[in-house]
């Protein structure tokens, strides 16, 4: 098993993060690594969606926690593989929240190819905090 956390302070209600992640088409316009996107349904638990990255094949992954305002969790498996990731929401203030992404992945290849997909987090935490901010 591999985990990773990365969190980020943004200056914008848990409301308001959470209407830009049940946004899924919207997604391209903070995350550099999404080229297409698609949710299959409502963002609810046991939705699935589908997204392909710059230059790598696309893949399917299932919303498996769905609490608004609070957090979603995805998984994505992969031949022996297994990706979940959370997406956290909380308030620290009236104003203000920390957004946290945790990853947990099992499977054979799970160290090697845990730190090429939470790679880019920091950048997607950034343009988040970035769009959330801008009012």
């Amino acid at each position: 098993m591999w985990t990773h956390e990365e969190s980020i302070e943004i200056a914008a209600k848990p409301a308001k993060i959470w209407t830009i992640f049940a946004d899924v088409p919207g997604w391209k316009r903070w995350n550099a690594g999404i080229e297409h996107i698609e949710l299959h349904g409502s963002f609810s638990e046991g939705t699935s969606f589908t997204m392909k990255p710059p230059g790598v094949d696309a893949f399917t992954s299932t919303l498996i926690e769905v609490q608004t305002d609070r957090l979603f969790t995805d998984e994505t498996t992969i031949d022996e593989t297994t990706v979940v990731v959370t997406h956290r929401i909380e308030a620290i203030d009236a104003h203000h929240s920390k957004v946290t992404y945790g990853t947990m992945i099992t499977g054979p290849d799970a160290s090697d190819i845990g730190p090429a997909i939470t790679s880019d987090f920091g950048e997607v935490l950034a343009s988040l905090k970035a769009l959330a901010e801008r009012g």
